[in-house]
């Protein structure tokens, strides 16, 4: 019996060369992280503790025009944010514990990231209260042939750390020590706003209403999707309850299919509003993700994204709102230049509330971009 070898792409080839220069480059990075941590964790803590993930993007973690998908992005974020904050909680004398996500604040993906390019992630803890603590993610493009690099994501994430014995026992988080008083209040003015808008945004969970057969294009219901999905031992962390990356991979692909849907054109994730874990999810329960457009510019759209959970075998304790989140994507041509975005048809009294809302956002947020802008000239 005679086999074959299949014949590869020349640039399946070029990514899989790469991917050799990467996994040795990574291999020397863990070995200086490696010497770094056993030099001391002390020291690090009191200049705010590093970690960074490196990783080559590949074909399946693109669309078909070769952007890679927001979700793997964050997914990315997420992994860098629970090492170093597991880390650093464990630190101190205690249980040991696991870092869990309960926030990821606005996220701006800043240039989009493209197959072949490797990802380098970089967390930093810049904030820590009792028992939450603030990482900041910044996530670099490099292409590896051309050593030309750009920043493509800016993220700000909160862990808290909860018990390997007891899941619901949240434990303390051992203190960093601050450049400057300046910089501790502003990291105190930061925990203190994501605290309340938390909480104002549990009170607003609201039921998701199916969209009735048959609706006109453009409008909400027509884009309005869904994905159900049964959580597996591969999603969950080592408590059992699922990993907020895998969450916001699936929450990306729904909103992604809802802006696809809306425009026919290829579209790419341009930001994520604050996105709130409400409550755990278990391994076994199936985790229903849905999306809908909530206001659209000329050039973006705001999509909701609601994940509600319920168990597979003890369907008595029903089903709950477990994450929420606002994604904006926008609409390019083939040459990933900005196309416009069809309006947004709107009925209803509620789809008008809703659209009125997002507007607001819309120009919070803009009106945000120029201070910032102004500020760094």
């Amino acid at each position: 019996m005679r086999c074959f070898r299949p014949r590869s792409s020349k640039a399946g080839d070029e990514v899989d060369r790469t991917a050799v220069v990467v996994e040795k480059r990574q291999a020397g990075q863990n070995q200086h992280v490696s010497r770094d941590v056993r030099g001391g964790w002390e020291a690090e803590a009191q200049q705010g503790p590093k970690t960074q993930l490196s990783r080559i993007m590949r074909p399946n973690d693109a669309n078909i025009v070769g952007n890679v998908h927001g979700g793997i992005i964050l997914k990315m974020i997420e992994e860098a944010g629970c090492i170093i904050g597991t880390r650093h909680c464990n630190t101190q004398n205690g249980d040991r514990c696991l870092a869990a996500l309960v926030r990821v604040e606005k996220t701006e993906f800043l240039s989009p990231v493209f197959i072949g390019e490797v990802a380098h992630v970089t967390a930093e803890i810049t904030y820590t209260s009792k028992h939450s603590l603030e990482v900041q993610v910044k996530v670099k493009a490099e292409n590896i042939l051309t050593g030309n690099e750009k920043l493509a994501n800016k993220a700000a994430l909160w862990y808290v750390p909860c018990s390997l014995q007891n899941v619901d026992k949240i434990m303390e988080v051992p203190p960093i020590k601050y450049a400057s008083e300046e910089q501790e209040e502003e990291g105190r003015k930061r925990y203190e706003a994501q605290k309340m808008d938390r909480l104002e945004t549990k009170a607003r969970i609201e039921e998701v209403v199916p969209p009735p057969p048959n609706q006109e294009q453009h409008t909400v219901g027509f884009s309005q999707s869904s994905l159900i999905h049964l959580v597996g031992p591969s999603d969950c962390t080592l408590h059992n309850y699922v990993h907020g990356g895998v969450t916001m991979k699936l929450m990306d692909e729904v909103a992604g299919i809802v802006a696809a849907r809306h425009c026919n054109t290829n579209i790419v994730t341009a930001s994520v509003d604050a996105i709130n874990f409400h409550r755990k999810i278990k391994k076994g329960c199936v985790v229903t993700v849905t999306g809908r457009l909530t206001f659209v510019s000329n050039k973006s759209m705001e999509i909701e994204v609601l994940v509600d959970a319920s168990s597979l075998v003890d369907a008595e304790k029903g089903k709950y709102r477990a994450v929420s989140a606002f994604f904006t994507f926008i609409s390019l041509d083939k040459d990933n230049k900005p196309l416009p975005v069809p309006p947004l048809k709107i009925n209803g009294e509620e789809e008008q509330r809703r659209f009125d809302e997002g507007k607001a956002r819309y120009l919070q947020n803009k009106a945000k971009r120029l201070a910032d802008k102004e500020r760094q000239q």
